[in-house]
């Protein structure tokens, strides 16, 4: 039975909210999701860039086991820009104006850079490590079949089992 609140014009049904839909993810919003993963290694900025709440991001990677192979790619690319990046700076520094000063001086301020790669290190080396095994499995395949191919050569061009390949007896 339903709840009741009374007014002035009598007793009517208590109304209840339907809950709030969630809204819907703009079309093809993986792919820029992923591409901007992988320039920056930021969940947070990738998902505002597609125009997804981070939420929907990690739903679609804990449910799609492809785009989660995408994500650990693409993090594995951001990560190694991420450690090109850092290989400038240590390399040049940044040239930064000191507060009032019209002419910059170059600074070699790493501390997140460092943090970054730090966080991304094992899930990068996971990857290659993914990567690596994919690789020497399409080697192995095509050394198998390079030696298929070699068998069936040496069957074709074999001697025939008869013996002497026409050859008569001069007895």
């Amino acid at each position: 039975m339903a709840d009741t609140t009374s007014s002035a014009g009598g007793a009517r049904p208590e109304r209840t909210r339907a809950p709030a839909k969630k809204p819907a993810a703009p079309r093809n919003w993986r792919r820029r999701f992923l591409a901007e993963l992988a320039a920056t290694s930021n969940v947070s900025a990738s998902a505002k860039a597609a125009g997804v709440a981070s939420s929907t991001a990690y739903e679609a990677r804990r449910d799609d086991p492809e785009f989660y192979r995408q994500w650990q790619e693409a993090l594995c690319e951001g990560y190694d820009h991420l450690e090109m990046t850092l290989l400038q700076r240590l390399r040049e520094g940044e040239i930064k104006p000191p507060t009032g000063a019209k002419r910059g001086t170059r600074v070699f301020d790493n501390a997140t850079a460092f943090r970054l790669l730090t966080a991304h290190r094992e899930s990068a080396a996971r990857q290659r490590a993914i990567v690596e095994n994919r690789n020497s499995e399409a080697i192995l395949d095509s050394i198998n079949a390079k030696i298929e191919k070699m068998r069936a050569r040496s069957f074709d061009t074999a001697p025939s089992p008869a013996g002497n390949d026409g050859a008569c007896d001069a007895q």
